[in-house]
C-alpha cells in the first residue's frame, strides 16, 4: 500500500506534503506510460483507417468504405459512457489497480484481434464485423481508462502534488496520440504502398498491441493507493447508483468542467488544422506540422500547470482558460493567415490557455467525490460530456464551414468558454481538501 507522507503543525492539523516518495513517483510513471498505451492503440485507428479501410469493407469505392471505417470508429463514443460506468464500479469495488490493468488489456487484446483479422475478400461480411467488436470494445475500454487512471494517480500523489500528478493523465494522452502519429509517418515512409495497404497497417495495430502488454506489467508493479485501502473493507452500494443518489452535484460538476475543455480542445487539435487549410490555402501537411509543434509544447507545459494549479488553486487556472478563450476566439480565427507561422502561433497560444484545463481537469473530478464511487463519479460523467460536446465538435465545425458559415466558428468556441468561465467561477475551491 503506498504511503503518503504528511507533517503535523503545531496545533496537530495535517499539514501537505509537497515531495514525492519513491514509490508514489513510480505510480505517476505507471499510470501514465500504461494510459501512453492506451491512446497509441485507439490513435493507432484513426492515424490508418484510410489504408485499411478496403480490407474491411467491399464495393470498391474508396469514399464509401473509409466512410464505413470511420462510422466504426464513432461507435467507440457510444461505448465510452459503458465503460466509464461500469469499469468505474469496477474499480471502486475491486480497486484502482485491478481497473487499471483490465483496461489495458481489453485495449491491447483488441487491437491485437485487428491485426490479425482476416479481410473481407476471405471471411467475408465477418470481417466488418469483428472490426465493429473490437471498436466496441477499445471504446468500453477508453471509457473507464480516464476515470481509473486518473483516480490512481491522485490518490497516489504527494497531497500537496496532485495536480501535478493528474497532469501526466493528460500528458499522456497526447504523447499517445503523437507516438501513433509517428507510427504512421515511419510506416508510410519505409514501406511501399503495396506493402503497407498488404501487411503494414497491420504492423501498427501489432505494436500498439504489444505495446499494451508492456504496459500491463508496469501496472501490474505497482501498489494499490491507501485511499482505496481505507474504505476496501467497508461494506459498500453500487457506485452508479451511489453517485447519482448521494452526489449528483458532483456528477454534474464533472459534466460541465467538462463541456468546454473538450470542446475547445478537440477544435483546436483537431479541426484547426483542416480549417486553415480550406480557409486561407496553406498546405495541409504545413498546418498539421504546425499543429504538432504546438502540441509538443503543450505536452512540455502540462506539468508546469499542475504545479502551478497546487501553487495557486483550482479555479484560477481554470478560468484563466476559460476567459482567456473568450477574448482569444475571435482574433484567431479572425488573422488566421496563409503561412506556418500565423498557423503556428495561433495554435500554441490556444493549447497554452488549454493547459489550464489539461492540468486540472484529472485532480479537480478526482476531488469532487469520496473514494467509494471516485472512479465512477470521474468516468461516467465526464464520458458521456465527451460524447455530446467533444464527439460532436468535429461535426458541427464542419457543418458550419460546408454551409458557408465557417467565420462563426468562433462563435461556437466562445459560446463554449463562457459556459466554462460560469462553471469555473461557481465551483468550491478543492486545493488541499483531503481525499
Amino acid at each position: 500500500m503506498t504511503t503518503v507522507p504528511s507533517a503535523e503543525n503545531a496545533s496537530g492539523t495535517t499539514v501537505a506534503t509537497h515531495r514525492l516518495t519513491g514509490e508514489q513517483r513510480k505510480a505517476i510513471v505507471a499510470g501514465a506510460i500504461g494510459n501512453t498505451v492506451e491512446w497509441v492503440d485507439w490513435a493507432v485507428y484513426a492515424t490508418f483507417s484510410p489504408i485499411f479501410a478496403g480490407q474491411f469493407f467491399a464495393g470498391g469505392n474508396e469514399t464509401t468504405a473509409l466512410l464505413s471505417t470511420l462510422a466504426v470508429f464513432a461507435v467507440g463514443f457510444v461505448m465510452r459512457p459503458i465503460g466509464g460506468a461500469v469499469l468505474g464500479a469496477y474499480a471502486d469495488r475491486r480497486g484502482r489497480k485491478k481497473g487499471l490493468t483490465l483496461t489495458i488489456s481489453l485495449m491491447a487484446a483488441a487491437s491485437i484481434v485487428i491485426a490479425v483479422c482476416p479481410t473481407y475478400t476471405q471471411i467475408g461480411v465477418g470481417a466488418p464485423i469483428v472490426l465493429l467488436l473490437a471498436r466496441l470494445v477499445q471504446g468500453f475500454s477508453a471509457g473507464g481508462e480516464f476515470g481509473s487512471s486518473s483516480a490512481f494517480l491522485i490518490e497516489s500523489a504527494a497531497p500537496g502534488r496532485r495536480a501535478f500528478a493528474g497532469s501526466w493523465q493528460q500528458v499522456s494522452v497526447g504523447a499517445g496520440s503523437l507516438i501513433a502519429a509517428l507510427l504512421g509517418t515511419i510506416l508510410n515512409s519505409t514501406l511501399s504502398d503495396a506493402d503497407l495497404h498488404g501487411w503494414g497497417w497491420r504492423l501498427a495495430f501489432g505494436i500498439a498491441g504489444l505495446l499494451g502488454l508492456v504496459g500491463l506489467w508496469l501496472r501490474r508493479s505497482v501498489h494499490e493507493t491507501e485511499a482505496f485501502g481505507k474504505i476496501s473493507a467497508k461494506p459498500r452500494r453500487n457506485p452508479v447508483v451511489a453517485m447519482f443518489r448521494d452526489h449528483p452535484a458532483a456528477a454534474l460538476r464533472v459534466a460541465g468542467v467538462t463541456i468546454a475543455g473538450t470542446l475547445i480542445y478537440y477544435v483546436w487539435v483537431s479541426y484547426m488544422p483542416a480549417y486553415a487549410h480550406l480557409s486561407t490555402g496553406i498546405p495541409l501537411k504545413t498546418a498539421l506540422l504546425a499543429n504538432t509543434l504546438a502540441m509538443l509544447v503543450f505536452i512540455c507545459l502540462l506539468p508546469f500547470g499542475g504545479l502551478l494549479s497546487d501553487r495557486i488553486g483550482r479555479k484560477a487556472t481554470m478560468t484563466a482558460f476559460a476567459a482567456g478563450f473568450v477574448v482569444f476566439a475571435w482574433p484567431a480565427f479572425h488573422f488566421l493567415a496563409n503561412g506556418f507561422w500565423s498557423v503556428f502561433v495561433i495554435e500554441l497560444i490556444g493549447l497554452v490557455l488549454i493547459v489550464g484545463y489539461s492540468a486540472n481537469c484529472a485532480v479537480i473530478m478526482a476531488e469532487q467525490f469520496p473514494p467509494e464511487v471516485r472512479t465512477t463519479g470521474i468516468g461516467l460523467p465526464y464520458a458521456l460530456a465527451v460524447a455530446v460536446f467533444g464527439g460532436t465538435a468535429p461535426y458541427v465545425t464542419t457543418w458550419l464551414n460546408a454551409n458557408h458559415h465557417g467565420d462563426l466558428v468562433w462563435v461556437y468556441v466562445a459560446v463554449a468558454a463562457l459556459i466554462g468561465v460560469a462553471v469555473y467561477l461557481t465551483m468550491p475551491e478543492t486545493k488541499g481538501k483531503q481525499l
